[in-house]
């Protein structure tokens, strides 16, 4: 099996690596638009060759589509009007309801399956490539019925070679959702590294006082804004609302300290406390 990789950052590294080590692919094909990146994945061994994008579609069974959201929007169409009827696409995308539309009616829409890898790390690039990334996460297959039931196939063999699980949702119930599991998160988590950096000028006391629990909550503000803002552009109405009941919260919290509210304080973290029932 021959797999091109289009977008060789975190996720199209880390599939690369993966899928070399486990025999899925017999030949991993990168194309990317930074030759830099080219160069590192190689160095890494995270693919075998280095390809333009005409060259690693055509030569390639399966071809993943790994950019930034904003850029899969131009090459996804590109990318269809290359393949013939026993090639397939995937993406692995943040958000899904733009990208869909671009291809809705596009004659190879059933060659192409959109997924959605929940899996990552705060960092970037092809050195941050992990082959076991992937083990034990959820893969979201979005809108199946537009795919065809092979093209499938060929999806979930990959993704369960890679040690995933798999869930089905619609395009808009997967936007919705990963702006409340994912989206909201990071806007959270770049906003307290915001407000830290602006309110604590010392950066070594920073470094100093910094607990684990500091640094697993500020953690995903160490984001590429080269991934994240695309992501927030895209689905922008669904992070609005999230972003709309977080702030309604955190100014509730507010208003029971001014009040001095310990009481309905100490009811409001009980009631935070229930999240263990759903994050075991």
């Amino acid at each position: 099996m021959t797999v091109t990789i289009v977008g060789i950052g975190l996720i199209g590294g880390s599939l690369g690596i993966t899928l070399k080590e486990n025999g899925f692919a017999t030949r991993v094909i990168g194309v990317d638009a930074s030759e830099e990146n080219l160069h590192k994945a190689t160095r890494r061994r995270l693919i075998d060759e280095e390809m333009s994008l005409a060259e690693g579609v055509s030569v390639a069974d399966v071809v993943i589509l790994a950019t930034p959201v904003d850029v899969m929007r131009k090459l996804l169409p590109e990318i269809l009007d290359r393949i013939g009827e026993h090639q397939t696409v995937l993406d692995v995308g943040s958000t899904k309801e733009l990208l869909l539309g671009e291809v809705q009616h596009h004659p190879s829409r059933r060659r192409f399956v959109s997924c959605h890898p929940m899996a990552g790390t705060e960092f970037s690039g092809p050195e941050a490539a992990l082959p076991h990334l992937f083990e034990d996460k959820v893969c979201v297959i979005v809108d199946a019925e537009d795919s065809a039931p092979d093209a499938i196939d060929i999806a979930r063999r990959l993704f369960k070679s890679a040690g995933m699980k798999f869930s089905r949702l619609d395009r808009k119930a997967h936007d919705l959702h990963c702006a409340y599991v994912s989206h909201i998160s990071h806007i959270a988590s770049f906003a307290l590294a915001l407000t830290v950096l602006e309110k604590e000028q010392d950066e070594q006391r920073i470094f100093d006082l910094a607990s684990s629990g500091f640094g697993s909550t500020v953690r995903l503000a160490k984001s590429s804004a080269d991934m994240w803002v695309p992501i927030f552009r895209q689905n922008r109405d669904h992070v609005l609302d999230v972003l709309d009941e977080h702030i309604e919260q955190l100014s509730k919290f507010r208003t029971q300290l001014i009040k001095r509210d310990f009481d309905g304080f100490y009811e409001r973290i009980e009631r935070a406390n229930e999240i263990t029932k759903i994050l075991k």
